[in-house]
């Protein structure tokens, strides 16, 4: 299901994004789900209450707050999510960028240029969903690829997902949970009742410690070494990995 916001104060655009979106969907056959804003703070009141969006039609020009700051704001809650903006000027092109928008669509939009954009939106949102994870974190709602994932360890009911570029990610919930959600990708395995391990970040593995490309050691059990270096053998064939 690709769900989208549209958020315009004219309510003529609004009809006519959500016309379009409904002869999208069947000649696409996709799962859409699209809801209209006809404000800012609309919007913004419903992001705030957890609701997460693929996509967001955005215009530029609205009373009281424009796109560009209502961007801004959405940034500080998902910072995933392709921010389309609508407009019937490029006055705001460049400044557009600066948000990580997605695209600047001038109006009117439209069939051709609203399928056109369509496509490679719900194709970019179907290949980031195929490899990636999303959490909720202090800082928001992050979508984290997985190949970036180096490693993740539990607190007290609290993740710490530590990333290829030392960023370290938080998150309520349980261990148990994440390993369920990944076994579908593959390359994941949790040596420790407290850590889940990327295969690929894997610089040396020994009867004690699995140790990262960042250097941080991960306990391993008494007796499950074996079981760990076949696992991990297992995956370095199946990568592809040079072994000597």
């Amino acid at each position: 299901m690709i769900k989208i916001a549209f958020c315009d104060d004219e309510v003529s655009v609004l009809k006519e994004l959500c016309e379009l979106t409904a002869q999208y969907r069947a000649q696409r056959n996709r799962e859409i789900d699209c809801i209209a804003f006809h404000s800012p703070l609309e919007l913004m009141a419903e992001i705030e209450r957890g609701k997460c969006f693929d996509i967001i039609f955005l215009d530029v020009m609205m009373p009281g707050e424009n796109g560009m700051d209502t961007a801004q704001e959405i940034r500080n809650y998902d910072s995933n999510v392709k921010i389309i903006f609508l407009t019937s000027s490029s006055e705001y092109a460049v400044q557009s960028y600066t948000v990580g928008a997605y695209y600047y669509q001038l109006k009117p939009v439209s069939e051709h240029s609203f399928f056109r954009l369509m496509d490679a939106a719900v194709s970019a949102c179907d290949k980031e969903r195929s490899d990636s994870l999303i959490l909720r974190c202090k800082s928001g709602i992050a979508r984290i690829e997985l190949r970036k994932v180096e490693y993740c360890e539990v607190i007290h009911r609290t993740l710490f997902l530590h990333l290829t570029n030392g960023e370290v990610l938080e998150s309520i919930g349980s261990l148990d949970e994440l390993s369920r959600r990944l076994e579908l990708y593959g390359g994941f395995v949790r040596p420790h009742r407290s850590y889940l391990v990327n295969l690929e970040h894997v610089r040396k593995l020994s009867y004690r410690a699995i140790t990262m490309r960042c250097m941080a050691n991960i306990p391993i059990p008494r007796g499950k070494y074996q079981e760990l270096k076949q696992t991990y053998l297992e995956y370095a064939f199946q990568s592809r990995q040079v072994m000597m």
